[in-house]
């Protein structure tokens, strides 16, 4: 997800459309995967792409208006927390309890961070960039 967000941020802040391929230098990847994942944002009408020559893509809604909630639901909702609950023994009462609370302890936790995406635009992260990258205000929390 932090790809989406670092390509969306640079797409506010370009002159004109990016291609997939200037994207994708951007972020360390191939065309295809920016192509791919930009299918869902395109699909939520997030962003749109323009063919032809100096076409590429571009922001299809402000960034005022996307939240971190928005962005992880185009992508496909993909899992927050990975590799913590292990299912090696399932006939094992131990392993069967501590998954139980595992698995309610983080569903709490990814409500909780859900929560937190709806509140978060994606123009506050980008403020947050801006305000580093002039030295003006304190830099992004991590």
């Amino acid at each position: 997800m932090s790809r989406t967000l670092h390509a969306l941020i640079h797409m506010e802040r370009a002159d004109g459309p990016l291609t997939s391929e200037a994207l994708a230098e951007m972020l360390a990847t191939n065309a295809v995967v920016v192509r791919r994942m930009f299918g869902g944002l395109r699909d939520a009408g997030y962003v749109q792409s323009e063919k032809g020559h100096g076409g590429g893509w571009v922001l299809a809604t402000p960034l005022e208006e996307i939240t971190l909630l928005d962005v992880y639901r185009a992508v496909g909702e993909p899992p927050l927390f990975s590799h913590l609950v292990s299912e090696d023994r399932p006939e094992c009462l131990i392993e069967r309890a501590v998954n139980a609370h595992l698995s309610a302890t983080l569903r709490d936790a990814q409500s909780a961070l859900l929560a937190k995406f709806e509140k978060v635009t994606l123009a506050m992260l980008s403020s947050g960039f801006k305000e580093a990258s002039t030295g003006k205000g304190k830099s992004p929390q991590r």
